[in-house]
């Protein structure tokens, strides 16, 4: 993936992470009965999602991560 690829989907897991986080922290409405979404599952995966463009957004800049032989 190119750089503008990476960092519109960097955009767009962080977007989904804070609005599936904040649907999961809304109170339990007793009356609608149990909540049919993972809202925070969901959110963890964008998060490790996001993590991971992040990391790729850095090697596209140059910087080289993972890990390094030294001979």
């Amino acid at each position: 993936m190119d750089l503008p690829v990476t960092a519109a989907a960097a955009i767009l897991f962080l977007i989904l992470a804070v609005l599936f986080g904040w649907l999961g922290a809304r109170p339990i409405n007793i009356l609608k009965g149990p909540r049919m979404v993972p809202w925070r599952p969901l959110m963890m995966i964008c998060v490790v999602g996001l993590m991971l463009m992040v990391v790729h957004l850095v090697n596209l800049l140059g910087v080289q991560t993972g890990n390094q032989t030294r001979y």
